[in-house]
């Protein structure tokens, strides 16, 4: 059993939705659910295809490149394990692959974005979360690994040295006090 940041990591051997991720991960390798059905890329893990219902599914690679989407900086750290990194930002991440892809399926300007959400940490340090200034939205980052034990590792987002694609944007910071 792995642990990370003081919490308990266990993947059971049955869990055929989540164990190819971390072990990909593991193997320095992100991979999202690939629809055998409709080829589309999902990021969020599920027994079916979102698009088009199907239960058919394989893992794929992909580059884990991509842009800030939106962010989140957490400020009430929702477990003890990461009270002594608040505040600290959580990402969704539109990666590269299926940019801007129509959904065939939907409404006229909708599409079928490849999004994953994860931790944005330092380039320098990835066990320190990355400053709150420096994170906005349209923002290229990209994929790293914490290895947890030999069996598996949690895929994390750093900024990367790429410029930017359109001008970033972050929410105005207001400090209050309490």
């Amino acid at each position: 059993m792995a642990t990370y940041k003081g919490l308990q990591v266990f993947v059971q051997e049955t869990d055929s939705e989540h164990r190819g991720y971390f072990e990909a991960a593991r193997q320095g390798e992100l991979v999202v659910q690939h629809c055998l059905s409709c080829g589309l890329l999902r990021g969020s893990v599920g027994a079916a295809c979102p698009f088009c219902t199907s239960l058919e599914w394989d893992w794929q690679a992909v580059s884990g490149k991509g842009v800030i989407y939106s962010y989140q900086i957490v400020t009430q750290a929702v477990h003890p394990a990461f009270a002594e990194w608040v505040p600290y930002p959580i990402v969704l991440v539109e990666l590269d692959e299926q940019r801007g892809l129509p959904w065939r399926g939907g409404r006229e300007g909708e599409t079928v974005s490849l999004r994953v959400m994860a931790n944005l940490c330092r380039r320098d340090d990835p066990t320190v979360p990355e400053a709150e200034d420096n994170v906005a939205i349209g923002k290229r980052v990209e994929v790293y690994f914490v290895n947890l034990d030999d069996s598996i590792a949690v895929p994390q987002f750093r900024l990367s040295d790429e410029p930017p694609e359109v001008t970033p944007w972050r929410a105005p910071i207001e400090r209050t006090s309490v």
